[in-house]
C-alpha cells in the first residue's frame, strides 16, 4: 500500500481515471464499469477497479486543488505502475462561446500555483500540456459520439475565491477557456514520469455570466465526459 491509497499491487489499472469528487469515483465505477470492485477508502478518497469493454480502467479520487492531486498521481504512477491518467472533473467557463455542460479538452493548463517555479529554481515558468495523443484520442472519440468538445487552453487555479474580479475577462481574451484546480501538476508530473495525461472538463458554472449546475448535477450528469474518457483510454488495448 502506498501512504493515501489502500491498494495491493495488481489491483489498479494502467488507465486511470481521475475525478476530484469521490463520490464521482464511485458513481463512475458504478454506472459505467463492469464487475467494478473498491480498492481504497483510505480518507474515504474512494478507488475503483472494473472493465470497460473488456479493459481494466481504475477510477480515482483526487481531491481539490494541485496538493491532493499531486499525491494521489504520484502515488498512482510509482506505486501502481499507472500509466494513462485523465482527469475527468469540473470547470468554470471564462469564453462567452461555452455553455453549461459543454466538454472541454484542455490542450495545456496555465496556472497561478508556485509549484513549478519551484521546480526550475524560480528562473522557468514552465508550460504543462497534455499528451497528444490522448487528446486527438479524445476529440475523435466525441466525433464518434456526436459530442462538439471544445480544446483549448484552461487555468489551474491556486485559490477557488480569488480577490480578483478582473482577472476572468482578462484571461478570456488571452484563450483561456476555463478556470480548474488540477490539470496543471497532473501534466507536470506526467512529464516528469512519462506517463501519459488529459484533462477532460465538463462546465458546471459560467463565471462571467454567473450560470452555474445544481450541486447533484455537479456529480452526477456528466456521464459525455464520462464516455469520452473511457472510449479514450480503451482505443489502443
Amino acid at each position: 500500500m502506498s501512504t493515501h491509497i489502500g491498494a495491493e499491487r495488481g489491483q489498479i489499472a494502467e488507465r486511470v481515471l481521475m475525478p476530484g469528487d469521490p463520490l464521482r469515483a464511485k458513481w463512475i465505477a458504478e454506472t459505467f464499469l463492469t464487475d467494478a470492485t473498491c480498492y481504497s477508502t483510505v480518507r474515504n478518497m474512494f478507488g475503483f477497479t472494473g472493465t470497460y469493454r473488456g479493459v481494466p480502467v481504475s477510477v480515482q479520487g483526487s481531491g481539490m486543488g494541485i496538493p491532493s492531486i499531486s499525491i494521489y498521481a504520484h502515488e498512482l504512477i510509482n506505486d501502481y505502475g499507472a500509466k494513462t491518467l485523465v482527469r475527468v472533473g469540473s470547470c468554470g467557463a471564462l469564453a462567452d462561446s461555452l455553455q453549461l455542460r459543454d466538454v472541454i479538452a484542455a490542450i495545456g493548463a496555465s496556472t497561478d500555483s508556485a509549484i513549478n517555479r519551484q521546480r526550475f529554481d524560480g528562473m522557468i515558468d514552465y508550460a504543462p500540456v497534455a499528451d497528444f495523443g490522448l487528446l486527438r484520442g479524445a476529440v475523435d472519440a466525441a466525433a464518434g459520439r456526436d459530442i462538439d468538445v471544445k480544446v483549448g487552453q484552461v487555468l489551474s487555479a491556486d485559490v477557488f475565491y480569488t480577490d480578483r474580479p478582473d482577472l476572468p475577462e482578462r484571461l478570456a481574451g488571452y484563450g483561456v477557456l476555463a478556470v480548474e484546480m488540477e490539470a496543471a501538476a497532473l501534466y507536470t508530473l506526467a512529464a516528469k514520469f512519462d506517463v501519459r495525461a488529459l484533462a477532460l472538463l465538463t462546465v458546471s458554472d459560467h463565471i462571467v455570466r454567473g450560470e452555474a449546475l445544481p450541486a447533484a448535477d455537479r456529480e452526477r450528469s456528466f456521464s459525455q465526459m464520462v464516455e469520452i474518457a473511457l472510449d479514450t483510454v480503451t482505443a489502443e488495448a
